[in-house]
This record gives C-alpha cells, sequence and structure tokens, in this order.
C-alpha cells in the first residue's frame, strides 16, 4: 500500500511511445555533452545543496534528477500557500505582475502578501502538506523507496522549506540524496524570507538559479566520490528552467518531460529544428507510472 496520498486529477495514461527524439540504446555511459553558452556558477563556485546530504546510495546505477513545482507535486507551491490567506487568492495587481524569467522575484512578493495577511508558519505548513502528488506521482516515489538502484536529487526554483516540509510530510525525504533550492526561513517576525540560490553567467536561466551549472557540479563531485559514472542519468520536469539542465546529458540519457507542458513543448520544437543537437532519449509523461513502466525495462537490462 501506498504511503503517499495522491492527485485527484483522471488523466488518461499513454503509451510509453517516443517523441521526435529517438530513443537510444540502455545502459551505457553517460558523458557530459552540451554546455548552455555561460553555464557556470560564479558564487559559489559549486552548486550548493539547502541541506546537508542524506545516506548515499553507493549501490545505485542511475543518478535521477527531479524538479518539485508540477513534477514532485500536482500544482505550483507559491499557489498553494496562497490559500492560507483570508480571500485564498492573491490580488490582481500581484497576480499579474509575474514575468518569464522572473518567477523568484515574485515568490518574495507572494511571501510577503502573506505576512502582510497575517499568516503563520503553522498556516503556511498545512497548505504545504496538503499539496498531492503529481498524477501517479505516488507510484513513482513508492517505486524508487523500494530500490537501491537510484541515487535521487531534487533541483528546483521553489525553496527549502516548502520542499523539506512536504517531503518529510510524505515520510520520503530519505529518497533524496540533496536537495538543490533557494534558501528560505522565517525570521523573527515569522515573515518566510527567501533567498537566491547562487549567481551564475547563463543568459537563458532565471537570475538565482542554472540548473544545469547543480547538475554539471553535482555529477562532476560524485563521478570524483564514487570512482566512476552512472551507467546512465535520468531528468523529469516541466518547466522551461527545466530545458537546460538536459542539455548537459547524453544519448544514453533518458528526459521526462510532463506532455504538454511548456518543457515538453521547447523540446519538440529544439528537436524539429535543429536536428541531432538534442542528444538524450525523450520519454514524455501524464503519469507516475509511465515513468515507473520504463525504469521496471531499464532494470531487466544488465
Amino acid at each position: 500500500m501506498s504511503i503517499f496520498m495522491t492527485s485527484g486529477d483522471a488523466l488518461s495514461r499513454p503509451s510509453l511511445t517516443s517523441s521526435a527524439c529517438p530513443v537510444r540504446p540502455l545502459l551505457a555511459l553517460s558523458p557530459v555533452r552540451q554546455r548552455c553558452p555561460g553555464a557556470r556558477a560564479t558564487q559559489p563556485k559549486t552548486a550548493r545543496p539547502s541541506t546537508e546530504r542524506k545516506t548515499i546510495k553507493m549501490a545505485a546505477r542511475f543518478l535521477f534528477f527531479f524538479d518539485f513545482d508540477e513534477t514532485l507535486i500536482a500544482e505550483n507551491s507559491d499557489d498553494s500557500v496562497v490559500r492560507a490567506t483570508p480571500l485564498k487568492k492573491l490580488p490582481a495587481s500581484l497576480s499579474d505582475s509575474c514575468r518569464p524569467g522572473f518567477f523568484f522575484k515574485h515568490s518574495q512578493r507572494i511571501l510577503t502578501f502573506l505576512s502582510e495577511c497575517g499568516v503563520t508558519e503553522d498556516a503556511i505548513r498545512a497548505e504545504i502538506e496538503q499539496i498531492p502528488t503529481s498524477p501517479g506521482g505516488a507510484a513513482l516515489l513508492d517505486f524508487l523507496l523500494a530500490r537501491d538502484d537510484f541515487e535521487c536529487v531534487v533541483v528546483s526554483d521553489a525553496n527549502s522549506y516548502f520542499i523539506e516540509t512536504w517531503l518529510q510530510h510524505l515520510g520520503a525525504r530519505k529518497l533524496f540524496a540533496k536537495v538543490f533550492t533557494n534558501p528560505a526561513e522565517f525570521d523573527i517576525n515569522g515573515r518566510l524570507v527567501l533567498r537566491p540560490f547562487h549567481s551564475h553567467t547563463c543568459a537563458k536561466c532565471p537570475e538565482n538559479m542554472c540548473k544545469q551549472v547543480v547538475l554539471r557540479d553535482y555529477m562532476s563531485e560524485r563521478v570524483m566520490e564514487r570512482g566512476e559514472p552512472f551507467q546512465k542519468v535520468f531528468y523529469i520536469g516541466d518547466g522551461e528552467n527545466d530545458v537546460c539542465p538536459t542539455l548537459a546529458l547524453g544519448q544514453h540519457d533518458t528526459v521526462f518531460p510532463r506532455r504538454g507542458f511548456p518543457m515538453h513543448r521547447i523540446i519538440q520544437d529544439l528537436c524539429k529544428t535543429q536536428p541531432g543537437v538534442y542528444k538524450p532519449s525523450l520519454m514524455p509523461w501524464e503519469r507516475g507510472e509511465d515513468v515507473v513502466d520504463f525504469l521496471k525495462e531499464i532494470l531487466q537490462e544488465k
């Protein structure tokens, strides 16, 4: 029996067929490939996690990167906590102020609004704990928790308080070796204060986080610690900022974009307009079970 709550969404389950980007041979080494122009952190030099590393599965053969909002969870966590306000929604002046590439600053304004409304830490925590997994997300988490083959990492533009609270409430925190995200903590006035994860020089990513920098730094660190690369790297996400990190993956790796979401559309366009540029295999998903079925096939390979 699953320990996780599930989304009430009733979505049809697609067949596991590849999109325009071909499925590549499995279980080969995963060299780092294309670098996003300027994708290097300026401070700090290495990606820093929001929390200390949990127990690493040294026997893990595969490395799995997860986005959080609308990937692990069914919705945007900023939208979720707004339900703790008296009107349970943002005023139009604030909801209409979000611009592409400035999600971090918009999140800061939302947290300020919560404080002005008198929303307490307990109220914020309660809303976060009620967020359901994405469709079929419980099945995917249960599958990974039951196996030692996967080292899992969260890379998210949300914040440490939201992610840690949600994972711990579900009992899924132990699955993730690290959580890379924007630090957040309550100040003496009870306001949740958000800080940028790092600065970088990538022109394609929001100023507070380039996920490709995080991915590259973590992979390099782990290869040095392990003495060998992972057999295969996976990345699952939904948003525009999930495209950049996948450009660093190779032809033996696999990317899971949420079907119909910005990440999926951008990669499809890239595959059509620049054939051969996008190296990893592409496996769109609508439910977590789609990913589980694919991973089961991988595990059967020797």
